[in-house]
């Protein structure tokens, strides 16, 4: 699986790159620690497989998954290449790695 650190998709994200973003954390941890990018989505792992027709229009995008730390999105990755999504990368670190290296202002938990 490929992975992305945050500043990599920082870079991609102020160049105005053709990258989207899957959250897939549950609503109640993006409430607490939100990364602000307009081609985002929050679908929690657990409805990505009976939700994934609202991401086909991104089937030819970058997709990057994030969760709080790595894992949840690693899951995402692998569900989102059985279903022919081919540039999927899984954020090492996840949002907090986010919190830490790039936006101090988000709380890390």
């Amino acid at each position: 699986m490929q992975e992305i650190t945050v500043q990599e998709l920082k870079d991609k994200i102020d160049n105005s790159e053709d990258v989207f973003v899957l959250d897939v954390r549950e609503p109640f941890e993006q409430y607490q620690s939100k990364l602000d990018y307009e081609k985002s989505k929050l679908i929690p792992v657990g409805e990505l497989s009976s939700r994934i027709e609202e991401i086909e229009s991104h089937k030819n995008s970058e997709i990057v998954c994030l969760c709080r730390s790595g894992g949840r999105s690693a899951r995402a990755c692998q569900m989102l290449k059985r279903e022919g999504f081919e540039n999927v990368k899984n954020l090492k670190g996840g949002i907090n790695d986010w919190a830490r290296q790039i936006d101090n202002s988000l709380p890390v938990y």
